[in-house]
């Protein structure tokens, strides 16, 4: 730990269901681990990650880890939600509003939520009411993008930024690499009012 900082916790949960377009999200794990390992505070980071998260691993993996960040990396539906794993590995949904209603049960822990997730704007727009931070995607995003977005978001993180400030790291990160898909990701801030 630097200058009395305290550690945040990453907590990374990724699926990739049988039956769905395969994503490179072990790259993206990758690039995030490299970007925090790079950083200048990678001692205040603490980084987990669970892949092929079924629905039943969602609160337990929140609940064990009580991470500051949550971050999603998988397949998005729009409304119908976001896709994980059910126990035989196929797709199952889970609804903006049951990921509103987990998350306002851990707000006092999390503060940012990533939906790394094409069109995952609803279920930003619902976790927005009870986490400080929430990043999505307005549209389909690429892996490239999605994994550069990624690695300029933790590397900003780990270099000390703000929230709202590593989310313009992100899109630079796309933007500098001329992917073209920098106005997809998106950041909600929590009304303090």
């Amino acid at each position: 730990m630097i200058h009395g900082q305290s550690v945040k916790k990453i907590l990374i949960l990724s699926a990739n269901p049988l039956g769905t377009d395969r994503l490179r999200l072990d790259q993206e794990v990758r690039e995030i681990r490299e970007a925090i390992q790079k950083s200048r505070n990678r001692e205040n980071i603490d980084l987990v990650i669970a892949t092929a998260v079924r629905t039943k691993d969602i609160q337990q993996e929140i609940l064990y880890n009580r991470p500051q960040i949550v971050h999603f990396c998988g397949h998005g539906a729009g409304n119908q939600g976001l896709i994980f794993e059910d126990i035989n590995g196929r797709a199952k949904p889970v609804t903006t509003e049951a990921l509103a209603t987990l998350f306002g049960l851990c707000a006092n822990y999390v503060e940012c939520v990533v939906l790394n997730a094409c069109y995952s704007i609803s279920q930003a727009e619902g976790i927005a009411n009870r986490i400080k931070y929430v990043a999505a995607m307005r549209q389909e995003l690429g892996d490239k993008a999605a994994i550069e977005y990624s690695r300029g978001f933790y590397f900003a993180i780990a270099s000390g930024e703000a929230y709202d400030i590593a989310h313009e790291y992100g899109r630079s990160a796309i933007q500098i690499e001329g992917l073209g898909e920098e106005m997809t990701p998106i950041i909600k801030k929590k009304d303090l009012d």
